[in-house]
């Protein structure tokens, strides 16, 4: 039976595309679904302020008139001035076991970049950094994470067979915590504190971290800003993140690390791990969806590493084993078994010597493909 494609144009259509994953996944031990109105506002260029400088299209597949694949199509304007690579992303990528269905979805998304005079197509990329990015193809018996996603080891094969090759991979960590924190990372941070006279943000509600959400993100663009793919947040899109998440945070679970005139140079934000009350939610906070969160929230036994940074001038001088043991003497008292530290590239050196104190597991890894039109 023929593939049918079509573009997403009505609401019921955008529906099926983001419920596409929930059937695709059910039941699955290690899939973790997105919450929908995050994922529906992702897609809003209404409402994601990265529509400023991107363009999305989004498609299903249709088989005996049943949803069977979607992919999505993004053009990042910022990224092509940044990076001079007239580059097309697919991303939101799923489809069932026939491999058919992905090369009429990808070869409807290059027939599209063609069409607007791009060169080549990669991902899975969202429209930032911060999106959901990279295709599992290590860890398929991990579970995932509410910052990454999951998918079949099938995915690999059939993204491959349409002529696509690895550009880059992120790997993962599991960090055990350990009962008391090692002794070199202790005095690592004591003899960097005094040597560049930093100190720790103490914040007791999430207030109290506020007034650092501008200083955070203009740290992140700082950071980040040579990492593959990456284009600066604007303010509109601090001023969506901030709004979206900074009422959520664990302050035990966030170090903020300034200088004497109290100027960020580093941070490390982690949450209490929420993949399995994601997967009790189903993707819905209502109508008790949000019970399952608030609890895993309260009674943690794993966490989730999100966003590190050290201040460019900064970096490699041992700065981050000050929120290092920050966050891990948080975790230790809250009993925290294992944190996961989500996607870093795989040559990223920096971040990783952070886990050199700890027993690490690199147990995860995803690849961003390319193919050249």
């Amino acid at each position: 039976m023929s593939i049918t494609i079509k573009e997403v144009t009505t609401k019921k259509e955008l529906n099926a595309f983001l419920n596409l994953p929930y059937r695709l996944y059910k039941g699955h031990k290690y899939y973790v679904p997105p919450l929908k109105f995050d994922e529906k506002a992702t897609l809003d260029k209404n409402k994601n302020p990265a529509f400023e400088f991107c363009e999305a299209a989004y498609w299903l597949a249709y088989k005996n008139n049943k949803v069977v694949g979607r992919i999505a199509g993004i053009i990042n304007n910022a990224y092509i001035d940044k990076w001079q690579n007239k580059y097309a992303r697919f991303g939101w990528i799923d489809f069932e076991e026939d491999e058919a269905i992905a090369t009429a979805l990808l070869q409807q998304v290059e027939t599209w970049a063609k069409s607007k005079g791009m060169t080549a197509v990669h991902g899975p990329l969202g429209f930032t950094d911060l999106d959901h990015e990279g295709l599992l193809i290590e860890g398929y018996d991990q579970l995932s994470t509410m910052a990454t996603l999951f998918s079949y080891p099938y995915y690999k094969k059939f993204i491959e067979n349409n002529g696509y090759q690895k550009d880059t991979d992120w790997v993962e960590y599991k960090i055990k915590i350990p009962k008391q924190l090692p002794e070199g990372l202790i005095k690592i941070a004591s003899i960097v504190e005094r040597r560049y006279n930093l100190h720790v943000i103490k914040a007791k509600k999430p207030k109290e971290i506020l007034p650092y959400a501008k200083p955070i993100f203009d740290l992140i663009n700082n950071a980040y800003a040579h990492l593959y793919g990456v284009t600066e947040l604007t303010a509109k899109q601090i001023d969506y993140y901030t709004k979206a998440y900074f009422g959520f945070m664990k302050t035990d679970f966030v170090s903020l690390v300034v200088d004497k005139d109290n100027n960020l140079v580093a941070f490390g934000i982690t949450m209490p791990s929420l993949s399995h009350a994601l997967q009790k939610c189903n993707g819905s906070l209502l109508p008790f969806g949000f019970i399952h969160l608030l609890t895993a929230l309260s009674k943690p036994k794993v966490a989730d590493f999100l966003m590190v940074a050290v201040r460019k001038d900064l970096q490699g001088k041992g700065v981050n084993a000050i929120f290092i043991r920050e966050i891990g003497k948080a975790y230790i008292q809250r009993g925290i078994e294992f944190a996961e530290t989500n996607i870093e590239l795989e040559d990223n050196t920096k971040v990783q010597t952070i886990w050199k104190h700890f027993d690490a597991t690199q147990h995860k890894r995803r690849r961003c493909y390319i193919k050249h039109l």
